[in-house]
């Protein structure tokens, strides 16, 4: 009967006991950190970790937020964020809720001091996020310090190779594939050297892209708009590809055609497809060849850098033709003279990048930096490119972006009007068969001007724009047989 009666004053004495022990050194560690020296403690520290390691089967891997310079958030950090908001958090019981840098939406992640488990290839570890406290004084300090935030990444030692080969190469891997698909995408477009001030970080300025155009509400044919679609998305999957053929990961695309063939609405359209950063470069406002290749270092992967109307951005048509040429006449010689000293005075502000320095910047050494660029030229006139700026290899795809078709112009009814047949198709039909007009002219006159307007209105006014052009390409088409025959006249009487 004693027994039950002695288990429990024994379970008290030793309860008691073990809480005086734990209370003595915990006075007595206050004690040292009070009076100890921090040299001495680091000191102990320092082989109390070692000696630990020898028992401890477990390895802890640290991911800091800032490392050197604080000006600068850590990559790594930054893809084991959003590795674990899409992954490891979703188990996390307290998670913390912050808008993304370029993101526009919420972005949760693990609040601090919160655990979670992950499994890979059969290997358990467990994320933690934590903080610590900066050991700079406040006073001393030009800003206040933050509590430095980091994530540890905690396993068994067997599993020490899965985890740094194959598993930490997986993390950042899929961190930065989220940060992609989740990030804001941006419009960037380039200042002129002279108003670059001298803090500003980068070149190029920017706005958040938010062009609605896709390839479904482009007015194209079909085949042509599926030709260009497969071709972006093989080239946005070839990275290993062209790391096996020897060639820097980019493309060229040739956009020509007449105004308002929607050669823009492309590019936003490629953009949107891919979830790629278009880099707007404006030639005249690049000073020389060297500030080109800056601008070019600075863009990112995952962009589209285009060249708007490039025969009218700089004069770069005929260069090598002009070099070669050469004049015996006393006159020619003086007007080259003239020129030469105009060009002279406007030296100083003129841009100075030649043909030279924009073909190295589209497929030579510099272009290589970098990978998953989409370099896009547009132009009214191909013909008054030169032929080695177009060619395969800088140009690799031309698409000539002509007149609505009939195809095209049934994309655009259905986009504004909603419309996929209606009994005036026909006409629309025979007169497009007659006469060109552009995809922006159709789209003009089907967009409804007022709440009154119905779809046979649209249609109505779109037939007579038609109708209109024919008679003008009837009547421009006799005055050019007219000239003709008035040219031939005179030359026969001489």
């Amino acid at each position: 009967m004693q027994k039950p009666t002695m288990l429990p004053a024994t379970m008290t004495e030793m309860w008691a006991t073990m809480g005086s022990t734990i209370a003595s050194f915990m006075f007595l560690w206050a004690i040292i950190r009070q009076y100890c020296p921090y040299e001495l403690r680091r000191f102990l520290e320092k082989y109390t970790h070692r000696l630990t390691g020898f028992f401890y089967p477990y390895i802890r891997i640290s991911f800091h937020e800032y490392t050197g310079d604080r000006l600068k958030r850590s990559e790594a950090y930054a893809a084991v964020e959003a590795y674990l908001s899409a992954n490891s958090s979703k188990s996390a019981k307290r998670l913390k809720a912050e808008m993304g840098k370029d993101s526009s939406n919420l972005v949760l992640s693990m609040d601090e001091h919160e655990r979670v488990t992950d499994e890979f290839r059969g290997a358990k570890v467990w994320w933690m996020s934590s903080k610590v406290a900066s050991q700079t004084t406040r006073s001393m300090a030009y800003y206040p310090e933050q509590e430095k935030r980091l994530y540890k990444l905690t396993f068994h030692n067997k599993y020490r190779d899965v985890i740094t080969e194959a598993y930490l190469e997986h993390v950042v891997k899929e961190g930065k594939e989220i940060r992609v698909r989740n990030r804001q995408r941006k419009l960037y477009t380039n200042s002129p050297g002279y108003k670059w001030p001298s803090y500003k970080q980068t070149m190029w300025s920017h706005i958040v892209f938010e062009h609605p155009a896709t390839f479904e509400t482009m007015a194209m044919e079909p085949e042509k708009k599926r030709e260009i679609i497969e071709d972006l998305l093989t080239f946005s999957k070839s990275k290993d590809f062209y790391a096996k053929i020897g060639k820097a990961w980019k493309r060229g695309y040739l956009l020509y055609g007449p105004p308002g063939t929607g050669k823009s609405t492309m590019i936003a359209a490629m953009a949107n497809l891919l979830n790629y950063d278009v880099y707007d470069l404006e030639l005249t406002a690049v000073k020389d060849n060297t500030e080109l290749r800056k601008l070019l270092i600075e863009t990112t992967s995952k962009s589209i850098i285009v060249i708007e109307d490039i025969d009218c951005s700089l004069d770069l048509t005929g260069q090598r033709k002009k070099k070669t040429e050469k004049s015996s006449d006393d006159e020619n010689e003086k007007l080259n003279k003239e020129i030469a000293k105009k060009e002279a005075k406007e030296e100083g502000s003129g841009s100075k990048v030649t043909l030279s320095g924009l073909l190295n910047f589209i497929d030579g050494l510099w272009s290589a930096c970098g990978g998953e660029r989409l370099i896009v030229f547009t132009t009214n006139y191909v013909e008054k490119l030169d032929p080695a700026l177009i060619r395969r290899g800088r140009m690799d795809k031309h698409i000539e972006l002509s007149y609505c078709s009939f195809e095209g112009f049934k994309v655009l009814a259905k986009n504004y009007l909603d419309f996929e047949m209606h009994p005036m198709f026909d006409a629309v039909e025979r007169l497009m068969g007659e006469t060109k007009i552009t995809p922006a002219d159709v789209a003009e006159n089907l967009m409804p001007k007022s709440p009154t307007d119905d779809a046979e209105k649209c249609i109505s006014s779109l037939i007579q724009a038609l109708e209109e052009a024919k008679e003008e390409a009837a009547k421009k088409k006799d005055e050019d047989v007219q000239e003709t025959t008035v040219e031939d006249a005179v030359d026969q009487s001489h």
